[in-house]
């Protein structure tokens, strides 16, 4: 049976395919040695196999691959939109390791670029192009999850400087991270959305506590982040003051929208992968296991036609609109079933061995990894309930869900 690939999909250009050749040859060159057969070994959630997953970080700088849409000043090479579409296409056909410092390059940077001033640009883009600095995300807090207009955490200004107090939860990687962008609020007594600010913070100082968060794959990718009393510079806010819900709805709209590229190419690998391991132990032959197999075969193909939409309505726009809650609701659930999928025909082999340890066929390990991350993927980045939530009342115009009184 033939691979699927998925790079004929997109007509392009003549410096478009020079590209796709870069690309190729560099990986080829490169993606050696103890990188190799690493595609399986953490993800966005966890942080198995780190230090060398920073390693080959590095190894993407110094072929400039980091930041690639940026301007070239910032560090970057003004590549276009298609070209990070096949450069995340290469990427997971090769199988190269998951990115470890991607919390920076693709959530922050993009609210950097729109929100920020020419000297945050100047000072902060540059050292993420070179792999330098690790980020973490300050968003979810024990009282504020899913509703992040509820955010709590609070930052008061005293003169050139904020003090931070408070609490963020499930803050992936900060026990690797140098920074972390937060939301906090910033006006006493405001309410929901207003009095929100965007606040960049280092983690290494007085004030700052991380603490680990140990996952049922035995990892501890999340964490716990106190603030008590932490500082930062007045500088490092983005935007105005109190005016933080647009850049933070700037991050999340590229959370949803430009990552899900590699979830979408590292699942037309783990169709791969599964339809062989279904092959080699005969599953094929099982007409209800084949037909789930076909129907998540085309609900790849739906995802990658949705996701082509989505990214093609922003190069008109400019800004990636609420469609992009229909990809990340989609993908979410897609995965969960995929991976339900792949336990069944792995049968009572998913149950030997650990999800962090080798199994009885190579792709075994990597399955079952992603079968317990699957159950996340429905609520990190928005849960589902609040991605049709947005689908409903910003792209299908449905009144507003009815809301207690004062909240």
């Amino acid at each position: 049976m033939a691979q699927l690939d998925g790079i004929s999909d997109i007509p392009l250009s003549a410096a478009d395919t020079e590209f796709r050749d870069e690309v190729r040859t560099w990986l080829a060159e490169h993606l050696v040695g103890e990188f190799v057969g690493q595609a399986h070994r953490g993800g966005p959630d966890d942080d198995d196999n780190w230090e060398l997953r920073r390693a080959w970080e590095a190894e993407l700088a110094s072929g400039g691959w980091l930041g690639m849409s940026w301007p070239r000043e910032y560090g970057g090479r003004s590549a276009t939109l298609t070209q990070e579409i096949v450069f995340a296409m290469e990427y997971a056909r090769a199988g190269a390791p998951p990115r470890a410092a991607f919390h920076g390059e693709t959530l922050m940077a993009p609210a950097l670029l729109a929100h920020g001033t020419p000297e945050q640009k100047d000072r902060l883009l540059p050292p993420m192009a070179r792999a330098e600095v690790v980020w973490c995300q300050g968003y979810s807090e024990p009282g504020a999850g899913s509703d992040l207009a509820d955010v709590a955490c609070r930052a008061r200004r005293d003169g050139d400087e904020y003090v931070v107090s408070g609490e963020k939860i499930w803050t992936t990687f900060a026990h690797h991270a140098d920074w972390i962008f937060a939301i906090v609020r910033t006006e006493p007594g405001s309410v929901r959305h207003a009095g929100l600010s965007y606040l960049l913070v280092p983690l290494d100082q007085p004030g700052v506590e991380v603490r680990p968060i140990r996952t049922m794959l035995g990892d501890s990718g999340f964490n716990s982040v106190y603030f008590d009393d932490a500082r930062t510079s007045a500088d490092n806010l983005i935007g105005a003051e109190g005016a933080g819900w647009s850049a933070a709805m700037t991050t999340l709209g590229h959370e949803r929208a430009t990552s899900v590229l590699n979830y979408q190419f590292s699942f037309v690998r783990e169709m791969n992968q599964l339809r062989d391991l279904a092959e080699r132990r005969g599953a094929l032959d099982d007409d209800l296991l084949r037909d789930r197999l076909v129907d998540s075969y085309i609900g790849l193909q739906i995802m990658g036609h949705n996701n082509m939409r989505s990214l093609s309505r922003a190069l008109v726009d400019g800004e990636f609109g609420p469609e992009a809650s229909i990809g990340k609701y989609y993908w979410s659930r897609w995965h969960k079933d995929f991976t339900e999928l792949a336990m069944d025909i792995l049968g009572q082999d998913a149950l030997l061995g650990t999800a962090w340890s080798d199994g009885p066929d190579d792709d075994s390990a990597g399955m079952r990894r992603a079968f317990v991350r699957a159950r996340a993927e429905t609520i990190y980045a928005g849960t589902s309930e609040i991605q049709k939530n947005i689908i409903a009342e910003r792209v299908l115009g449905l009144p507003r869900e009815p809301k207690p009184a004062g909240a």
